[in-house]
């Protein structure tokens, strides 16, 4: 449409001009020196016009001449940066795939005229990991940095997860440390310290940084409790085997106040202070957690402290029945608790309420072994013959016809064993309650 008005307006002028010019046709006179030329108003005009156009076209080809390098070596950078796109493209596919050796080949065959060569050198070096070949991957890495020194965070979470990856947990740390002070709030380098720190069991510096972890929103909030418990479980676990019990006590204090009153943490470290022979620092500790709050662990380990005043544990334990009184572990607690204060007949019939609420293998050898010690050996074997059965729980075996014959005779022998083991147990204690 433009084209047709520019025509309609060269026509039109034209026919103006035209007209002037058989009314008029006028001249023009040109002198320089002793020569002249004259010649009409319509074909000077038309002279001046194609001179004109004549310098316009020359102007016009001269440039496009003078431009022709620069159009050339714009054509060959763009071919370049389509092959390197290709190449790079095939070599991410390879990777993909699995084809380890071709996408190391394909990425870096034109990462030099790649537009993202920090892309082709990080993808190639993950290429060489796979393939075992260490050196390339970090003579990748380090062109990866001359590529692009502004992408260093980047270029080193690349280098920390294939180390972590091929279990160069030295060379890791030292990478992830450095990353910290590039980037101390960033969420994936703290992740990545936190799988390194649980590889190597640091557990002290896993604790340190639990609190950034919650900040920062790395985990989410039950694996992090979940973390946070064990993290604390192998702190008190690596004070208790130090020589010096300061040591377990000042593990304890530093566990956060919130995570004290956990039933699990309670219970782990109870053990561990039965283990160091400080039952009556067990027994306070244990008293004090089912004060704030009834669980049946808590309850099963506060049955095996023996502290030296057990009547006093018994109505503890006592006390707490009142609300819970179809815990078959709490029954057996008091069952455990009675026998020590040697109050056979309040023990017996823990033990056998506990039985009547969830038949258990603890239950039946504390049942079996008292009643043992009170002469009443059938009754005692068969409470051993149900904790057996409820504590391994295994499929019969088919012996042959002579092997049976020597399994009742050493099933005799460990029966009588058993009896023996439990009448020495409270050989030294003679029924004095019932």
């Amino acid at each position: 449409m433009k084209a047709l008005a520019w025509a309609l307006a060269i026509l039109l002028a034209t026919v103006a001009a035209t007209l002037v010019v058989n009314d008029d046709n006028g001249y023009v006179l040109i002198a320089w020196g002793g020569w002249t030329v004259e010649l009409s108003l319509a074909l000077a005009l038309i002279l001046l016009t194609a001179a004109f156009a004549a310098v316009h076209y020359l102007v016009r080809l001269f440039g496009a001449a003078h431009a022709v390098p620069a159009s050339v070596q714009s054509w060959t950078g763009d071919r370049a940066r389509r092959r390197a796109r290709r190449a790079l493209t095939r070599g991410l596919l390879d990777l993909a795939e699995g084809e380890w050796h071709s996408a190391e080949k394909n990425l870096t065959r034109f990462a030099a005229e790649s537009e993202t060569p920090l892309l082709n050198y990080l993808s190639a070096a993950r290429a060489a990991q796979l393939q075992g070949a260490d050196e390339r991957r970090d003579l990748y890495l380090r062109l990866a940095h001359d590529s692009m020194p502004s992408a260093s965070v980047a270029l080193f979470l690349t280098q920390a997860e294939l180390q972590l990856a091929h279990q160069q947990f030295e060379q890791a740390l030292a990478t992830l440390r450095h990353l910290q002070t590039l980037a101390p709030k960033h969420a994936y380098v703290l992740k990545l310290l936190h799988c390194l720190y649980e590889k190597l069991g640091d557990w002290r510096q896993l604790r340190d940084i639990l609190p950034e972890l919650r900040r920062r929103g790395v985990l989410p909030e039950p694996e992090l409790a979940a973390l946070e418990l064990r993290v604390h479980r192998e702190l008190l676990g690596a004070a208790a085997r130090e020589p010096e019990p300061a040591r377990l006590a000042a593990a304890w204090d530093a566990v956060p106040r919130a995570l004290r009153g956990n039933p699990e943490l309670v219970v782990h470290y109870a053990d561990l202070l039965l283990d160091g022979a400080a039952a009556g620092e067990a027994e306070a500790l244990v008293r004090d957690a089912l004060k704030h709050g009834f669980d049946e662990r808590l309850a099963a380990v506060y049955g095996r402290i023996e502290s030296p005043d057990a009547g006093r544990q018994l109505s503890f334990a006592e006390a707490l029945l009142a609300q819970h009184p179809r815990s078959a572990v709490l029954l057996l607690t008091l069952g455990r608790l009675a026998l020590r204060a040697r109050l056979w007949g309040k023990a017996r019939s823990y033990l056998e309420a506990s039985l009547g609420v969830t038949p258990g293998a603890d239950a039946y050898c504390e049942l079996g072994n008292l009643l043992d010690q009170l002469g009443d050996a059938d009754a005692a074997r068969e409470c051993y013959r149900r904790g057996l059965a409820l504590g391994v729980e295994t499929a019969p075996v088919n012996l042959p016809p002579g092997m049976a014959a020597v399994a009742r005779s050493g099933q005799r022998l460990l029966n009588a064993a058993e009896q023996g083991g439990a009448g020495a147990k409270l050989a030294a204690a003679s029924p004095s309650a019932s």
